[in-house]
C-alpha cells in the first residue's frame, strides 16, 4: 500500500468543487418534517445479555417516512442518570450487530445507542432493517439505489434515519437528550457529519474518515467499492452522469459539512484506497464549527483504529460532561 492521493500539504489546503444544490436546505427540511409527521412512540424492550455492568435494550424507532429502524440502547448500571449519550452509525455494510458487541462506550460511562442500517446489515456485522423502497436498477451494493432522483435515492432514507435516530434518543430512559453526541467510521462518518449538519444543539460529532465527500473526486481517483458502485453504474447508464451527481450533491459530505457547527473531531487515513484522502480534507476545510484532526500517515481505511477510539473518548469526556456537582463530575 503506498501514498493513495495528494502530498499532505496540498491535502491540507484541498476544498475540493462539489456543486451545492439551490434548494439544499429546504430538500432537507421538508425531508425531515415529513418523517416526522409520520412518528409513532418510540420502543425498547430489555434484554438478559448476562452482562454484570451494562443493561441492553432492543430499540424500535421511526426512521425515514415512519418506517421502522432497529437499534442497540446500551447504559451503564452505574452512575448518575440522565446521562451523556452517543449515538453511532455503523460502516458499509454492517448493521447493529450483536448485543455483546461494541460495548467501549456504555463501558466508559455513557448512554450508547447503536442505530441498525436499513437494507445493510450481512457483510461484516448483521442486521434486521429491510430497506423497503423499489427504486430501479443498480449496481451491486446500495450506493447507486435510486440515484438518479434525490427523492428516491437510499441514502435520503438512511441519513434521515440517522436524524431520526437522535429524535428517539431524547426520548429512551436513562439520556440525557441535552447532550448527545453522534460517532461513525466511513458511512457511520458521513451519517455523524449529516446529522450535526442537520439536528441542532448536538454536543460533539467523531466522524472518522467520512465517506460520501466530494463524491465527484472520489468516483474519479478510486477504483475500489463503495465508490466503484457508482462508476460501475455509470459505465452502464452513460446517459445519467448529470442526474447522479446531481442527486449526490445533496448527500455530500462538503455541502453538509458547511452546516456542522458544534465541535468536530475527523481523522483521515493517506493510504487509504476506499475514502481518498482529499475528499475527508474537502470536507474538514469545509466545516462551519471548530473542528480537529487526525492524520494517519501510514494507515489505510482502518485509520488510527483503537488509537482514534481512545482520542475520541477523550473529546467526548470534553463535550459531554457537564460542570461537575456534589456529587463530583460526569462521565
Amino acid at each position: 500500500m503506498a501514498l493513495t492521493d495528494l502530498p499532505e500539504d496540498q491535502l491540507r489546503a484541498y476544498r475540493g468543487g462539489v456543486r451545492e444544490p439551490a434548494d439544499f436546505d429546504r430538500f432537507w427540511a421538508e425531508t425531515l418534517a415529513e418523517s416526522r409527521s409520520c412518528g409513532w412512540p418510540v420502543r425498547a424492550e430489555p434484554v438478559d445479555v448476562g452482562l454484570a455492568t451494562i443493561d441492553v435494550l432492543d430499540v424500535t424507532f421511526p426512521g425515514f417516512a415512519g418506517q421502522p429502524v432497529r437499534a442497540w440502547l446500551r447504559l451503564p448500571r452505574a452512575g448518575r442518570r440522565p446521562l451523556p449519550t452517543v449515538v453511532q452509525y455503523a460502516g458499509y455494510g454492517g448493521g447493529r450487530g450483536h448485543p455483546l458487541e461494541n460495548l467501549l462506550w456504555a463501558s466508559a460511562g455513557f448512554a450508547h445507542l447503536q442505530m441498525d442500517t436499513r437494507g445493510q446489515g450481512a457483510g461484516w456485522s448483521r442486521g434486521d432493517t429491510p430497506d423497503p423502497a423499489a427504486a430501479g436498477p443498480e449496481a451491486p451494493g446500495v450506493t447507486t439505489r435510486g440515484v438518479e432522483d434525490p427523492r428516491t435515492y437510499y441514502y435520503r432514507r438512511f441519513l434521515t434515519d440517522a436524524v431520526r435516530a437522535v429524535d428517539a434518543a431524547g426520548e429512551l430512559p436513562g439520556v440525557d437528550p441535552t447532550r448527545i453526541a453522534v460517532l461513525g467510521h466511513s458511512q457511520g462518518g458521513a451519517a455523524a457529519l449529516a446529522v450535526a449538519a442537520l439536528v441542532p444543539d448536538l454536543r460533539a460529532v467523531v466522524a472518522g474518515v467520512p465517506f460520501l465527500c466530494d463524491i465527484p473526486r472520489a468516483v474519479a481517483v478510486t477504483d475500489t467499492r463503495p465508490y466503484r458502485e457508482i462508476r460501475d453504474y455509470l459505465a452502464v447508464h452513460r446517459d445519467a452522469e448529470d442526474r447522479v451527481f446531481a442527486t449526490l450533491a445533496y448527500v455530500d459530505g462538503v455541502n453538509l459539512a458547511r452546516r456542522c457547527r458544534p465541535p468536530a473531531r475527523f481523522s483521515v487515513a493517506l493510504m487509504d484506497e476506499i475514502v481518498p484522502p482529499s475528499t475527508v480534507f474537502a470536507a474538514v476545510n469545509a466545516c462551519a464549527g471548530p473542528s480537529e484532526l487526525s492524520v494517519w500517515r501510514y494507515n489505510g481505511h482502518e485509520a488510527g483504529g483503537i488509537d482514534d477510539d481512545e482520542a475520541a473518548l477523550r473529546f467526548l469526556r470534553v463535550h459531554l460532561s457537564p460542570e461537575p456537582g456534589p456529587d463530583g463530575p460526569g462521565p
